[in-house]
């Protein structure tokens, strides 16, 4: 007999829920058949049955589920008949959540075993003696924190952050929501966050602990909205590629990043270091039906305009058929958002996508009065905010940066060459 655990699929995931089972309880599976999705941190992933054998179901569909849940065993054509789930001392946690009489009477061994399995599990999470020590002082379970630094050390925002979530939500939520309730009895109704939003709401809540501050500019994409205009019918009729002002303004941004490194980097609490990265994965605001979600393109720097456009649409399409994967998702450096591409809004301040340093909006390309010379005539003008981690760079940078972005836009032969 095999157990099938819900384990750490991705980086930092500590949850997951069972979206479907793709096979039937009885059923004989093949080894590395996928038997299951489960929803995760923004993505659904397909659980693949360990070995061949048939699949016994030891969770429901629509139940939200934790690392190390049990949620199928998966037997040999022998254990079948004599397979009795309750009897399994390493059933699922979600199938026992109450404790028996039988279970409550603890020899002194099993104590000692629980309790050492306990400091061993504290011994490996990743913090530092002064982390521990304020989580102490401040009477934080430690091992209850999922943390935000590299390789999911907890740091002192992390610890802090729980400490400020606990103190509202036994004053303020509690107290307003009972009140609602109260008041409006038979008029509320409470929805539960998908695990989309649950990973919306963590990456705001860590957001939101940024410093941060905007730069706004307007810029020229005459050049640029010409080019696209000429090009994408050919594009699409030659290669079957849709051509927008994506890659173009990808490709701006990564020059501009090469001349201001800063804004391509990550911000380090714990020791108080700038990581600067070496390397270019451009993450892309997307909409989806059950959310935000960022799709990366991994290495922009190395890829072609056409290679860009291609894995936008190739990820886009991901998105919409909700087949998008963690990896395809993580690992950015830094962030746009087109607020144009939703039809309207004429400036937004985005929050930026923690751990990024910056993020970028670009905004609906609008006919604009523009002066050269003694001459006015109208322009394609693009509005464009760049919202920064104040700790890392300051005003000024955030002015070159966004000059150097705006210097590349409406450079027709830069934009040419591409």
């Amino acid at each position: 007999m095999k157990e099938l655990k819900f384990v750490d699929v991705g980086e930092g995931i500590i949850e997951g829920h069972v979206q479907k089972w793709l096979v039937h309880d009885g059923d004989a599976v093949k080894e590395d058949q996928p038997i299951l999705q489960i929803e995760t941190d923004k993505a659904v992933v397909n659980l693949p049955a360990p070995v061949a054998g048939i699949v016994k179901i030891n969770t429901n569909e629509n139940t939200d589920v934790k690392v190390g849940d049990i949620l199928a065993y998966i037997l040999d054509a022998g254990e079948v008949a004599t397979f009795d789930k309750s009897k399994i001392a390493s059933a699922s946690p979600i199938q026992n959540q109450g404790s028996t009489a039988n279970e409550t009477q603890l020899n002194k061994p099993e104590q000692q075993k629980s309790a050492q399995s306990e400091a061993n599990q504290h011994h490996d999470i990743l913090a530092t003696p002064a982390v521990r020590k304020l989580a102490r002082d401040l009477n934080v379970d430690i091992a209850g924190i999922v943390g935000t630094g590299p390789n999911g050390r907890i740091l002192e925002n992390d610890i802090r952050s729980k400490t400020k979530a606990q103190t509202q939500s036994t004053s303020h939520v509690e107290k307003f929501s009972e009140l609602l309730e109260e008041k409006h009895a038979h008029e509320i109704e409470r929805i539960s966050l998908s695990q989309t939003r649950k990973a919306i709401a963590r990456n705001m809540e860590m957001a939101w602990t940024i410093p941060s501050a905007v730069h706004i500019e307007l810029v020229d994409a005459t050049s640029l909205y010409r080019i696209v205009h000429r090009e994408k019918d050919k594009v699409k009729t030659e290669l079957g590629i849709k051509l927008t002002f994506y890659p173009f303004i990808i490709k701006a941004v990564i020059d501009a990043l090469k001349e201001n490194p800063n804004f391509n980097a990550s911000y380090d609490h714990e020791t108080k270091e700038i990581l600067v990265k070496k390397y270019y994965n451009i993450g892309i605001a997307a909409e989806a039906a059950d959310g935000l979600k960022v799709i990366v393109i991994k290495d922009a720097d190395k890829k072609s305009i056409m290679e860009i456009a291609s894995e936008i649409e190739r990820l886009g399409n991901k998105i919409k058929d909700n087949t998008i994967t963690l990896d395809e998702m993580r690992d950015s450096t830094f962030t746009i958002t087109n607020v144009g591409s939703l039809g309207g809004g004429f400036l937004s301040i985005p929050i930026i996508n923690y751990p990024d340093v910056a993020i970028l909006a670009v905004h609906l390309i609008r006919d604009w009065p523009v002066v050269e010379g003694d001459m006015i005539k109208i322009g394609k003008i693009l509005p464009i905010s760049v919202v920064f981690d104040h700790r890392v760079v300051d005003g000024a940078d955030a002015v070159k940066f966004t000059n150097t972005f705006k210097r590349y836009i409406e450079d027709t032969d830069f934009l040419e060459l591409m």
